[in-house]
């Protein structure tokens, strides 16, 4: 089968690329809104941009369901504030990530509404999930608009880890933090790791 994107819906373009570009990770992204209400959601449009500097890059689609085409809070609140946390999700935090993703309305507090704890950051003024092993601060700096989507690129500020999913000489334990992947609408759980070749 041969397809050209411009000749699909939205909707089947998206599966497509969902179901291919896997596994991938997940930003749990923890905001502020101008009228101090903390905002989480999960986002799985995520990776590294740069080193030096230390930036990540965000892709932000608009809104679904009931605010459908309007601009997700965690945008909205990083357009304003300019600042943002990436919380790693474990496969332990599924449930807890779920709920944050459910469209509510602006003024619900997500860590409350998905029952997690929010803790100081040290350079920004979001919270960080207590219950997640690894949180990345970061500043804005820049968002670029693509088509539906908004690529947002932040600089991280701070770096945090759990004792026990550090094993030394900045290395990440990955069995310890079993990262929860996307695929499709589905999800994976890295449990097994292996080098090549096998």
């Amino acid at each position: 089968m041969d397809l050209t994107p411009s000749d699909l819906k939205t909707k089947d373009i998206y599966k497509l690329l969902t179901g291919s570009v896997v596994p991938r990770p997940i930003a749990w992204v923890s905001t502020v809104s101008e009228d101090g209400v903390h905002n989480l959601a999960p986002f799985s449009f995520f990776t590294v941009a740069s080193i030096r500097p230390t930036i990540l890059a965000i892709s932000i689609g608009p809104g679904t369901g009931e605010r459908q085409g309007t601009e997700k809070d965690t945008l909205a609140n990083i357009r304003t504030q300019k600042e943002f946390v990436i919380n790693v999700v474990s496969s332990s935090l599924g449930n807890e990530m779920q709920k944050s993703a459910e469209n509510v309305p602006a003024e619900v507090d997500e860590f409350e509404h998905a029952g997690l704890t929010p803790i100081d950051s040290k350079t920004v003024q979001p919270k960080r999930v207590k219950e997640a092993a690894i949180h990345m601060e970061c500043k804005l700096h820049q968002i670029i608009p693509l088509g539906s989507n908004a690529l947002v690129l932040g600089e991280m500020t701070h770096y945090h880890i759990q004792d026990d999913t550090y094993l030394g000489d900045y290395k990440v334990d990955l069995e310890k933090l079993s990262p929860l992947g996307r695929l499709a609408g589905n999800y994976s759980e890295s449990k097994e790791f292996f080098t090549l070749p096998r």
